[in-house]
């Protein structure tokens, strides 16, 4: 996108969903289902509620932003091109974090929930070697957050070759679709959820949430009616999100079918309204959103290292004070998060590491 066509908005939802990060995976260690977690301490409805509050929408939010972004990509870069810097910027990152990041996690896992002693050395070599769920915390082999950027670089250098064999563009009628149809788009999630998934994430759906950012919202007519009901479908959005919540943490019955209809519409009208305020709010540049866009992928890569690795710190000082291992974690991993980020962009090797252009540090 040029810089009288760049679409701001894209950008500003982008990092401002990417930091929801730090209290989402710092409340992943009190999860209220047992879920294998690198630190976990003990279930707590409450600050679970944080996850399942985010969990249906904040991620595939961001595979359909990834297919907008391509769709303007597209038209000003050859598809050689566009998968050159799919490598520089995706493939290599995720080498990077699986080699040099996931071990030290996965070591911190293996000492805090299985009382590992063993030196980091050796456990370099179990962590290469030793596959079971995939999670980590068992001090076993886990892509952990890099499972996203594999996920795009496959998803967005396969779906670059379908669409050399198609005709650029967006969806195209003669009619405008109405935004009901929009809605309905979102029909098909609860059916994909389960194909081609890999720890829970699946790469079918995300690939049909690209393609619909692709097709769908890069159409600025279909923007324009998001952003003219982004109040409506936000509302109806946050009803879903919050039934899900207390269906699937707080209710002592069992509704699963209406727990499941309550997460995918959390999903799908949350999608179509944080767009839609996006396009009526943040469509803007300046030197906070200049800021966080340029640091926002560097953000992604690093900041669960600092969540894994301050738990395990302020455990060993407050003890099982919840309250300040929540709180303390989030404000100081956001802090070494964004230092690390400023540390990154000036170095050349990581900035290639990282998929960051040198130089971008204003």
């Amino acid at each position: 996108m040029s810089p009288t066509t760049r679409k701001h908005y894209i950008d500003n939802l982008r990092w401002m969903i990417l930091l929801i990060l730090i209290p989402y995976h710092t409340a992943m260690a009190w999860n209220a289902w047992d879920e294998p977690n690198y630190i976990f301490f003990e279930g707590n409805k409450l600050i679970s509620s944080i996850i399942v509050f985010f969990s249906p929408y904040f991620m595939h939010l961001l595979f359909v932003l990834a297919g907008v972004s391509t769709k303007y990509a597209l038209e000003k870069r050859t598809n050689k091109e566009y998968l050159v810097d799919r490598v520089k910027r995706l493939l290599v990152p995720c080498l990077f974090g699986t080699i040099v990041l996931m071990p030290v996690m996965s070591y911190i896992a293996h000492s805090f929930n299985y009382s590992y002693e063993g030196g980091f050395l050796r456990h370099y070599g179990i962590f290469f070697t030793k596959f079971t769920d995939l999670t980590g915390a068992d001090g076993g082999f886990s892509l952990g957050q890099f499972w996203f950027v594999l996920y795009l670089f496959v998803i967005s250098s396969v779906a670059s070759g379908i669409l050399a064999l198609c005709k650029k563009g967006t969806f195209k009628t003669e009619k405008e679709i109405p935004l009901w149809l929009v809605c309905l788009l979102g029909l098909p999630l609860p059916f994909l959820s389960e194909i081609l998934s890999i720890g829970g994430n699946s790469l079918a759906e995300f690939t049909y949430l690209f393609m619909v950012g692709y097709y769908v919202f890069a159409d600025e007519k279909i923007v324009n009616k998001a952003e003219k009901n982004c109040w409506l479908m936000l509302v109806i959005g946050l009803v879903a999100t919050i039934l899900n919540v207390y269906l699937f943490l707080w209710s002592d019955k069992e509704f699963a079918t209406l727990n499941t209809v309550a997460k995918y519409v959390s999903q799908w009208i949350m999608i179509i309204g944080l767009i839609g305020v996006a396009k009526r709010f943040w469509n803007f540049s300046g030197n906070i959103s200049n800021y966080m866009n340029k640091r926002s992928f560097l953000f992604y890569i690093y900041h669960f290292i600092w969540v894994v690795l301050f738990q395990y710190i302020l455990y060993e000082v407050v003890g099982e004070s919840t309250a300040i291992l929540f709180v303390g974690t989030v404000i100081l991993a956001y802090v070494a998060t964004l230092v690390t980020c400023e540390i990154s962009i000036r170095i050349p090797v990581l900035c290639f590491l990282t998929g960051t252009k040198y130089g971008s540090k204003k």
